[in-house]
């Protein structure tokens, strides 16, 4: 008998190299195009994949069919201005301080579950959630050095991604993944492109490469990621999200010449560690009183 749930770990692993190519290749063009353009191109080749899956699954009209389409319309254009924020501070902080800034999302999960959701959060997660704000504290310095206020965009592409995840968590109480994905790419495609178009520029060939390698990556590191969690539960695949850190700086140091610096090292290993403290006892708040 195969094991899915090591298979679609092996999987989750993949996509998650697949989508630090892909922040790699993002910021290899926003630094020369304009982030939007860069944004909607890819936007459309996801769009084009959500309504190809769409009518491979029942048609267009059972996809978008959902009791709650403001709150669909919402996550849709909230991730997709979550990209362009997290790929601008590539281009001014670099890959390795965004995305390990970035990586603190679970935590703002955690403090924010309560409110949005009605979620228990036990002193000992809420401890978790401090210590992890500390990591990000010491990754930004603020008061010690030059202050690069940039590195507050990674912390919003953290924030806005956290609530982006948390009303994903919301409106699968009544919509099938399949629905929230096509409100994902068709209202992201849509945005993007609203605002992308006016600043659409004549791309090198060699840069219209990367960009239908960006697109590519994009189309499968998602179709991966879908796999996934039909092979394995959410639960057991979380943890394993830090490892897109791991990849992102490790092409940031090999490819684009960025520096690990020390703050950043320590930052991180209080981040991680807050992050998987806080993923642990999230699977067992409902075995034990927190």
């Amino acid at each position: 008998m195969i094991d899915t749930t090591r298979t679609g770990i092996a999987i989750m692993v993949l996509a998650l190299a697949i989508f630090a190519i892909q922040d790699g290749i993002s910021r290899h063009l926003a630094g020369t195009y304009n982030v939007w353009m860069v944004v909607m191109i890819r936007y459309w080749v996801f769009a084009a994949f959500v309504l190809m899956l769409a009518l491979r699954r029942g048609g267009i009209k059972k996809a978008a069919q959902t009791n709650q389409p403001w709150l669909q319309i919402s996550r849709g254009l909230l991730l997709a201005l979550e990209v362009c924020v997290g790929i601008l501070a590539f281009t001014l902080i670099g890959l390795i301080e965004t995305i390990v800034i970035f990586s603190a999302f679970p935590l703002i999960v955690a403090a924010l579950s309560g409110p949005m959701l009605g979620e228990a959060v036990g002193w000992r997660r809420w401890v978790a959630i401090f210590i992890g704000f500390i990591g990000i504290l010491v990754i930004l310095q603020p008061g010690y050095g030059v202050f690069a206020p940039a590195a507050l965009l990674a912390l919003l592409s953290s924030v806005m991604f956290a609530v982006y995840s948390l009303l994903t968590r919301l409106v699968a109480r009544q919509d099938s993944a399949e629905t929230s994905i096509f409100y994902t790419g068709v209202f992201g495609a849509l945005i993007t492109t609203a605002i992308g178009i006016w600043f659409i520029e004549p791309m090198s060939p060699s840069d219209m490469l990367w960009m239908g390698t960006l697109s590519l990556t994009s189309l499968v590191g998602h179709a991966l990621l879908i796999k996934a969690y039909t092979l394995a539960e959410a639960s057991a695949l979380a943890p394993f999200n830090f490892l897109h850190m791991v990849f992102v700086t490790g092409i940031g140091i090999t490819i684009f010449g960025e520096v690990l610096e020390m703050n950043v090292v320590i930052g991180s290993i209080i981040i991680v560690g807050a992050g998987l403290f806080t993923i642990f006892r999230s699977k067992r708040a409902n075995q034990e009183p927190l």
